[in-house]
């Protein structure tokens, strides 16, 4: 078996772990999980099947080209997804069965003249204070009013209303008992002119960990299911498992004196007789530029320091006077257990946060999955 020199193994079985232990917090809600962004980093169409294997009700994506890729990959069950530029294709998601959202009058118009032959499955979204997608204020009142219209005249199927949180990840945050009123508020407003669709959602990962008032029927959760903390600050009871585990293969191994320069500009100089590494991953694979001279690796059971610049394709660590040679794993970062980092300290060293670390990844990063059904 040929050994990969950068390697991401993706763990199934923590994966199906967490959306039980998300779906034990709430229980009597439906639960999505999110594939987005090719889920996350870790692969769509292997994650997706793991999700429905855990029991996901539903999947979520942003855009129509990765809810059709869900379908090409063999999924059908319920999908929705959200965003969609003017123009966009309408008629090949609903075709496919697949939930489609109008944020606005105009969007619902798109999706209601698409050239398809079946009924379209459409989710209202409201703005109720993130500022982003979904419609606001007297917006809504006309999305409600137009959606009530398609659906008494047999045009759209009105099967979902919801909304996203902005501060869910800070619990004691105004603003999610602020939106939490409003989505209330609109759903209301909804149901007064006729429409009661199946599902009202509001809850993302962490509202769903912490905050059962926004449950609903159906909560989604993303990068939690992924086993990374929505924020590094949130303390909750719910254990959680990294899924992803980033590796990679010494490429050299050099015994190098004090005074030697590392990398690109020299950013960093040895202040001793040390042996470096050469790890081959870079920015071309998404490892932030800006984690240079930052980040740690975990090697032969502990930790070891990254010196100089990240370059395209390699970075250098630090070995000082561990045993080393061509072919030894160092981890990027896991799930912890044998003293790795997290994907949230490698986010820390970048300034960043886990999110972008793990759906960054690419490049000539092999993904190996464990635990397949």
């Amino acid at each position: 078996m040929t050994a990969h020199q950068a390697e991401a193994i993706i763990d199934l079985d923590a994966f199906r772990a967490n959306i039980a232990a998300l779906q034990a917090c709430a229980p009597t809600s439906a639960l999505m999980t999110v594939v987005k962004a090719d889920a996350y980093g870790h692969g769509m169409a292997p994650m997706a099947r793991a999700a429905r294997q855990a029991g996901s009700a539903w999947l979520g994506v942003a855009t129509i080209d990765e809810a059709l890729a869900v379908r090409r990959a063999g999924d059908t069950g319920d999908v929705l997804c959200w965003l969609a530029a003017p123009g966009a294709d309408f008629a090949s998601p609903i075709d496919a069965g697949i939930h489609v959202t109008a944020s606005s009058v105009d969007q619902l118009a798109e999706i209601l003249a698409a050239p398809s032959s079946s009924r379209p499955k459409v989710q209202v979204k409201v703005d109720t204070g993130l500022s982003r997608n979904g419609a606001l204020g007297e917006q809504w009142s006309r999305l409600v009013e137009a959606a009530a219209a398609a659906q008494s005249a047999g045009a759209a199927e009105i099967t979902g209303v919801w909304s996203h949180l902005a501060c869910a990840d800070q619990p004691e945050h105004p603003a999610n008992d602020a939106q939490e009123a409003v989505f209330v508020a609109a759903v209301a407003e909804l149901a007064a002119a006729g429409v009661q669709p199946a599902l009202r959602h509001l809850s993302n990962s962490a509202a769903t960990l912490v905050r059962p008032s926004s449950h609903f029927d159906l909560v989604r959760v993303g990068i939690a299911s992924y086993g990374i903390r929505p924020d590094p600050g949130m303390t909750y009871t719910t254990e959680l498992t990294p899924v992803m585990t980033l590796q990679g293969r010494l490429a050299a191994v050099k015994r190098v004196p004090a005074g030697a320069g590392v990398s690109y500009g020299h950013q960093w100089t040895a202040d001793r007789e040390t042996t470096l590494g050469l790890v081959p991953l870079g920015y071309g694979e998404g490892i932030a530029r800006t984690a240079s001279n930052r980040a740690e690796v975990g090697f032969a059971g502990g930790r070891v320091p990254m010196r100089g610049v990240v370059c395209m394709d390699q970075f250098v660590v630090d070995l000082g006077d561990a045993a080393a040679r061509r072919g030894d794993v160092v981890t990027l970062f896991g799930p912890g257990a044998d003293g790795e980092p997290l994907a949230e300290d490698w986010a820390s060293a970048a300034g960043t946060i886990a999110y972008e670390v793990v759906t960054r990844l690419g490049g000539r990063i092999h993904r190996t999955y464990r635990g397949d059904a």
